[in-house]
């Protein structure tokens, strides 16, 4: 291997563990400031950096961070469980195997998929599509996933599926995802050339 590969290579897991180090803070931030959150919307934003982690580096590395991104929620889930912690850990009550698909293959999917889009059209309004999209792929693949796999805790009917993808914190995820994948993707692609 040459100089210049070794060089790139460390560079790269050098940025990935930036992304993961991201990812956790964003986490811990959100758990604290959603304490003393007046209101009833509480976006997720840890799918941001998983979404710009793929299209920046790649989608293997963006399915490592979306693998991350599912260890978070597994972790979350099981040590500090609420009622719906079962979805996303076999640990929590009513939990089961499914657990484990829920919270890790949507995720995976969503480190994996903006790459691809954002090579549709490489330029901001592709990284602002892939952010979109990529955020919607996650709402949409968790909710489902839930539906498919515990609709007996759940008691969820199809129009109340669709009722929660529209009506949970997905618009204003997929807002905050498409504004800031479009702002940060130009400029990190600008240092990453």
């Amino acid at each position: 291997m040459t100089p210049q590969k070794n060089n790139s290579k460390a560079s790269d897991i050098a940025t990935l563990s930036i992304f993961i180090a991201i990812m956790v803070v964003i986490h811990l931030l959100s758990k604290i400031v959603y304490t003393f959150w007046p209101f009833p919307i509480q976006p997720t934003l840890v799918h941001i950096p998983v979404i710009i982690g793929s299209i920046i580096l790649g989608w293997r590395k963006g399915a490592v961070l979306g693998f991350v991104m599912g260890m978070i929620s597994f972790l979350n889930s099981t040590i500090a469980p609420i009622p719906t912690s079962f979805l996303f850990s076999p640990f929590a009550p009513h939990g089961n195997i499914w657990s484990l698909f829920v919270a890790f293959v949507p995720r995976i999917l969503v480190g994996i998929l903006p790459f691809f889009i954002y090579q549709l059209a490489k330029n901001r309004f592709g990284a602002g599509l892939a952010g979109f999209l990529g955020s919607a792929t996650n709402t949409i693949l968790v909710l489902t996933s839930a539906f498919l796999l515990f609709n007996n805790q759940l008691n969820m009917t199809f129009r109340a599926l669709i009722a929660s993808i529209i009506a949970t914190n997905s618009i204003a995820e997929a807002i905050a995802a498409t504004i800031l994948t479009a702002s940060i993707v130009p400029i990190l692609m600008k240092f990453r050339n």
